[in-house]
């Protein structure tokens, strides 16, 4: 008979944009380019559109978003062909107010103006990454690269929009390109396009070398829960659970609500069969995030391991309430039903996670409740 092994789901953290810290406004992350360009100011008797584009900029350094918009709208109705002032609206729009479609609108007009405008390209990357078109954010990340080549951060975003692509080999080329410009863009640009290369390696199955990679973010960036979490994954990849914890241990100390972390470090605790310890790191992921379904499925496969069934099925059934795809799920609670002889749940739910895996392109997972169903008497 098969062994019984319950199929589990690890997190990883996200791949991370950077933005270009001029001159004044400080880098973040997950957000776009604050390249602001500064004509002379004029001392005239009214004010002129440079006046009001410089008006808007310290409103905008203060964080007056709005008042700085309405300063650039004037600009704008006195200048018509002032591309810098749509420039920084749609910096506003993308970063402060969300409005990615706006800000789109605003790069159009400005590259219009100003056909070689390397940051209007950038930024405007970024607001088409931020709307999930990754293909046409490599399509801006190109054109800023062309007109500027030593545009480490334009490197940087275009690897991450590759990487969600799945074209990992592609996105660490990128990478590559932004660490060796890299040079002056300070140790917060290096850590980031370390780290998002120690993911794009991660998922190329390269743990040793995504190790290396979230070394080197964790040198630049002592700080980096990101990095730490991630740095687990490979070692737990490795069979390294101790070490892959210590990780885990660092990234929580480091961001107390990280709750992919808590998961994570339940899932090290469960292969050292520490199920108890996993639990309450369960408990936590899900009591920061009462809509973790992983959380509540990899719960349910400690509470199968210490053979409280009933247990695991109520966890299978919230994880399947909130992601109802969840093969692994349904694939979890048959055994669990089949343990506790309830073979008609047991074959519903082998038969519904077939079919999901197949849909899924699962086929190894897909042959794994075929061959359940088997057991249980059941052809097809």
């Amino acid at each position: 008979m098969l062994v019984s092994i319950a199929k589990k789901n690890w997190i990883l953290g996200s791949l991370v944009i950077v933005i270009v810290p001029h001159p004044f406004l400080s880098l973040q992350v997950l957000a776009q380019s604050k390249t602001f360009v500064r004509p002379q100011p004029q001392i005239l008797s009214q004010l002129t559109a440079i006046d009001y584009f410089n008006r808007g900029l310290a409103k905008q350094k203060s964080g007056d978003n709005q008042g700085a918009i309405a300063d650039y709208n004037q600009a704008i109705k006195l200048k018509p062909d002032y591309a810098e002032a749509y420039y920084n609206r749609g910096v506003i729009r993308n970063d402060n107010l969300k409005d990615n479609q706006g800000a789109i609108a605003d790069f159009n007009q400005a590259i219009k103006l100003k056909p070689d405008f390397a940051e209007a390209y950038y930024n405007r990357g970024v607001s088409k990454y931020n709307l999930k078109d990754n293909q046409g954010a490599i399509t801006d990340y190109n054109q800023a690269i062309k007109f500027k080549p030593d545009f480490a951060l334009a490197y940087n975003n275009r690897g991450v929009s590759k990487a969600e692509l799945k074209d990992n080999q592609g996105a660490i080329a990128d990478f590559n390109q932004a660490i060796q410009i890299n040079k002056n863009w300070g140790s917060l640009g290096l850590a980031f396009a370390y780290y998002n290369r120690g993911l794009a390696k991660y998922y190329l199955k390269d743990n040793q070398g995504a190790i290396a990679d979230f070394n080197q973010a964790i040198k630049f960036k002592p700080d980096f829960a990101l990095a730490y979490n991630n740095r687990g994954l490979a070692k737990n990849n490795l069979n390294d659970n101790q070490g892959a914890i210590t990780d885990y241990n660092q990234a929580i100390k480091l961001k107390p609500d990280f709750a992919e972390a808590y998961h994570n470090r339940g899932l090290a605790k469960n292969n050292l069969n520490d199920n108890q310890g996993a639990i309450t790191d369960y408990n936590q992921a899900i009591k920061l995030n009462p809509d973790f379904a992983e959380a509540y499925h990899n719960r349910g496969n400690s509470k199968h391991e210490l053979k409280d069934y009933q247990g695991a099925i109520a966890d299978y059934n919230q994880a399947i309430k909130l992601k109802p795809d969840y093969s692994d799920a349904y694939y979890n609670r048959g055994l669990s039903y089949k343990k506790l002889n309830d073979n008609q749940n047991a074959i519903n739910d082998f038969r519904q996670s077939a079919k999901l895996y197949q849909q899924q392109n699962k086929m190894q997972d897909y042959q794994d409740a075929m061959n359940k169903l088997k057991e249980l008497g059941v052809s097809n």
